[in-house]
C-alpha cells in the first residue's frame, strides 16, 4: 500500500509563494546551512517540495537524532496496545538487573522519565554507560546513579532512547522496525526505512534511522492529526498531547528554539514542536497553522534554519495577498535546485591523476581511506551519481591539484579529496564529521 500526499500549490493553500522562495534563498545564502531536501505541507497537502541535486527525494537520508521521534512512536503504539505503562519503572522491564541496580534513584526512573530525557542525570551518559558494559547499554545506564531525582532535570541523553527501543523489543519479541512496520510504516505508506544496528543486532533507537524526507513529513502529519491516519487511530490522543507539550523545562539550553522545554522525544519550539537530528534533519509541526515542514541537510547552524523558517515561511501562511502570480516563479526556482559542483578548470587530458582515472566518458576515484575502499563516479561541472555516492571534480590552484567533492547522498555528509597533480598523492578530509560509521559504511543499512 502506498499513501502519498495530494499535491497542491502555496496559493491554493493560503501560503504566499514569495515567502517560500525567500526561505529557500535564506537556506542557500546562510553560512553553515546546506539543505538537501524539503517538504512543506498544509492541510495535509504538499504546498511545495524540492531536492537539491545530487540528492533525490525518493532516496533515504540518515536522520540522526530525528530517529528518536520514530522510536517514541513505537513506544506510543505499545502504550496504546497495553504493553507499556508510562508509570512503570524502567527496571521492571529488565528483571534480570533487579539485584544489581540497587541505587534508589535508578530504581525510580520511570518510562515517562526516559521519554522526556529526565532520567535524573545532569549530562549525557552514553560513553559512561558503554564503559560500564560495552555490550549492554541499558545495564550500564541503570548502573549510573542519577545526579538528581528522576523527572526533575533535563539532559539530552542517548541511553534514554536506546532503553526505550529495548523496551519495545522486549514487549514485542522482535526488532523495533518489525514492530513499526505493520503499525506505523505500512499505514502511513512508508515503504523504505532502515535502521543502523549495534554489534548486538539492536537498532540504536537514538540515531541511525534512514528514511526519505516524505517519511519525516508523514510522521509530523500523524502528530498534527492527533494520532489518526486515513480514519485509523495509530496513537492515542492523550499520548500525542503528552508527547507534544513540555514534560521537563530546559532553560539552560543556549539556542532559543532548544530552550522551550522537551516532550516525549520532541523539542518544543518558539512555534509548535519538532523532532530534529544533527546537521539539519527536521520535522517541524505547527498546529496553529496546520503546517508541517520536513527538511534534510548538512547544516552546522541548525538554529539558523529555524530562524529562516520563522522569518520567511511563518509570515507567508495566511498572508493577506497569497501571491498567486509568484507561484510559477517558485516552481522554476524549485526545479533548478542544486548544490554547486566543484568549480575550477577542466581536468588534464591524461588517463589518470593519482587515484583519479578516466572511466568511459567520465572519471572515477578509487581511494583507500579509513580502513576501506571508495569507488566514486566523478563528473566535471556536474555531479555523477552511483548508488550512495556522488562526485564532482575540477583542476584548482593553477593546475597544482585536483579537488574532488564526494557526497554520501544517503547521509548528511560530504568529504573533499585533494590530489596533487605532480605526485598523485591524495588527502581526504570530511566537510562534516560522521557521528557513527565511516566512508565505506555511510549508506542505508541492509534490512
Amino acid at each position: 500500500m502506498t499513501t502519498t500526499f495530494p499535491r497542491s500549490s502555496p496559493p491554493a493553500l493560503g501560503i504566499d509563494a514569495r515567502g517560500v522562495a525567500a526561505f529557500l534563498d535564506a537556506l542557500e545564502s546562510t553560512p553553515d546551512v546546506e539543505a538537501h531536501s524539503f517538504v512543506l505541507l498544509r492541510h495535509g497537502q504538499v504546498a511545495a517540495e524540492g531536492t537539491w541535486d545530487p540528492y533525490r527525494a525518493e532516496s533515504v537520508h540518515l536522520l540522526y537524532s530525528l530517529s528518536k521521534s520514530f522510536t517514541a512512536a513505537g513506544v506510543g503504539i505499545a502504550v496504546r496496545e497495553g504493553l507499556v505503562d508510562l508509570d512503570a519503572t524502567v527496571l521492571s522491564y529488565f528483571p534480570e538487573l533487579d539485584a544489581e541496580v540497587t541505587d534508589e534513584r535508578s530504581r525510580r526512573i520511570r518510562v515517562r522519565h526516559v521519554l522526556a530525557m529526565a532520567s535524573g542525570h545532569r549530562e549525557e551518559t552514553l560513553e559512561r554507560a558503554r564503559a560500564i558494559d560495552p555490550t549492554n547499554i541499558v545495564r550500564g545506564f541503570l548502573l549510573l546513579r542519577p545526579d538528581e531525582e528522576p523527572g526533575s532535570v533535563f539532559a539530552y541523553n542517548q541511553p534514554c532512547t536506546y532503553t526505550l527501543a529495548e523496551i519495545v523489543r522486549r514487549v514485542s519479541g522482535g526488532s523495533l522496525v518489525d514492530w513499526l512496520r505493520p503499525r506505523l510504516l505500512d499505514p502511513l505508506g512508508i515503504e523504505d526505512l532502515a535502521w543502523k544496528r549495534d554489534e548486538q543486532g539492536n537498532e540504536l533507537g537514538f540515531s541511525g534511522c534512514y528514511a526519505p524526507v516524505e517519511a519525516v513529513a508523514k510522521l509530523g502529519q500523524l502528530y498534527l492529526q492527533r494520532g489518526v491516519w486515513d480514519g485509523q487511530r495509530i496513537l492515542d490522543e492523550d499520548w500525542v498531547d503528552a508527547a507534544t507539550r513540555v514534560q521537563v523545562e530546559n532553560p539552560q539550553e543556549e539556542n532559543p528554539d532548544w530552550s522551550q522545554g522537551y516532550g516525549f522525544q520532541f523539542w518544543m519550539a518558539r512555534h509548535g514542536f519538532r523532532g530534529d537530528g544533527a546537521y539539519g534533519q527536521f520535522c517541524v509541526v505547527l498546529p496553529e497553522q496546520d503546517v508541517v515542514l520536513a527538511l534534510t541537510g548538512q547544516s552546522l547552524d541548525m538554529q539558523a534554519v529555524l530562524d529562516a523558517a520563522w522569518e520567511h515561511l511563518l509570515p507567508a501562511v495566511d498572508a493577506a495577498d497569497p501571491g498567486a502570480a509568484a507561484d510559477t516563479g517558485l516552481e522554476e526556482r524549485i526545479a533548478s535546485l542544486g548544490l554547486p559542483p566543484v568549480a575550477g578548470e577542466r581536468l588534464p587530458d591524461v588517463a589518470a591523476v593519482g587515484p583519479l582515472h578516466r572511466d568511459g566518458h567520465g572519471w572515477r576515484l578509487e581511494l583507500d581511506v579509513e580502513g576501506g575502499h571508495l569507488s566514486v563516479p566523478v563528473a566535471e561541472g556536474a555531479w555523477a551519481v552511483e548508488g550512495p555516492l556522488a562526485g564532482s571534480a575540477a583542476l584548482v590552484d593553477d593546475g597544482a591539484a585536483v579537488l574532488v567533492s564526494v557526497r554520501f547522498v544517503e547521509t548528511p555528509h560530504a568529504a573533499h579529496v585533494r590530489v596533487d597533480t605532480a605526485t598523485g598523492d591524495a588527502t581526504f578530509a570530511w566537510v562534516t564529521q560522521p557521528l557513527h560509521d565511516g566512508p565505506t559504511t555511510l549508506r542505508r543499512p541492509a534490512d
